[in-house]
Order: C-alpha cells, then structure tokens, then sequence
C-alpha cells in the first residue's frame, strides 16, 4: 500500500463545497486568492491541515484532518465561505447567493476509504473535462503528491474512482 495512507487519524473529513448554481465563482486568480486568503485566516482561528485539494470552476473537494480537541468543521466552512462571500462580492453590483447552503462531508474511516477519496479528489478535473490527465490540472495538490513520490508522475491513467465517492 503506498506510504500517503499513513495520514489517517481518525479525525479525518472529505468535503464537497459547491457554488450556487454551479456558478464559476472559482475560475479565476483573483477569486482563488479570495478562497486561499479565506482559508488562511480561518486556520489561523481553527487550526487544521489540508491532506489533499482540488479547487475546480464551481466546486471545491479537500481533506482535512482536524484537531482532535476541535471538529467543528462547520464553524470552519462558514468562516471561508462568508470571507470568501465578502471580497468576492465587494465590488460587484449583484448581491446573489455565492454558495450552496450545504456542503458534503463524510468522516474518513480507514485507509482504504482515504485512498479512494485521495483518487476521486485528484481524478476529478479528468472526470469533468477540464483536462485529459490529472497531472495537467493545476489547482489540485496532486502535484505535491508526485513531487513526494507517493503518486507516480502519470498518476490517473486507468484510474477507477469508485461510484460511491465524492458527492457533486
């Protein structure tokens, strides 16, 4: 089994965030700084770490293993989501609803489920046409992973993602 499953602590959590109405809130530099800036300041609050990401148009997939004092994850999301909300908005004349109002999540049970997260998460730019190889899609921390050595360099050709994974 490969060494990235060694993560797994028992407070680890997958999350699908989506933009209302599958907007593309999330295409361009200046918004994916809102979302990092966001997420900065949120973790200087709420500590917790980011396992693994993929940042696409309309929609966000990520890991987290949380504190094991803290969980609260939804006081998390709801800090980067109103942040985010707040610049994103600032200087536009439309005052529509930025995200969905809820989000998946699913507490990661063992390591066999990590994997399969890890694969959906990375897969993901592949499964929606935005790129021909996961390697090729830029906002996804599956280049950390290559760079590691924990996925090799053509990772995702011949992948299956389980049907049952991930939630969009």
């Amino acid at each position: 089994m490969p060494n990235y499953l060694r993560y797994y602590s028992g407070n680890i959590w997958f999350f699908t965030v989506v933009a209302h109405n599958r907007r593309r809130i999330l295409a361009g530099d200046l918004e994916r700084n809102y979302l990092r800036q966001a997420i900065i300041d949120c973790r200087q609050i709420y500590p917790f770490k980011i396992v693994a990401w993929a940042l696409l148009p309309d929609h966000v997939h990520c890991i987290w293993d949380l504190p094991q004092t803290d969980l609260n994850y939804s006081r998390r999301w709801s800090i980067i989501k109103r942040q985010f909300t707040q610049a994103f908005l600032h200087d536009r004349q439309e005052k529509l609803p930025v995200w969905q109002k809820r989000f998946w999540a699913h507490l990661v049970i063992d390591e066999k489920d990590l994997e399969d997260h890890l694969n959906y998460i990375h897969f993901n730019p592949v499964k929606h046409g935005l790129v021909k190889n996961a390697v090729d899609w830029p906002w996804t921390s599956l280049h950390k992973f290559v760079s590691e050595g924990k996925y090799a360099p053509n990772w995702g050709e011949g992948v299956k993602i389980p049907e049952a994974v991930g939630r969009e």
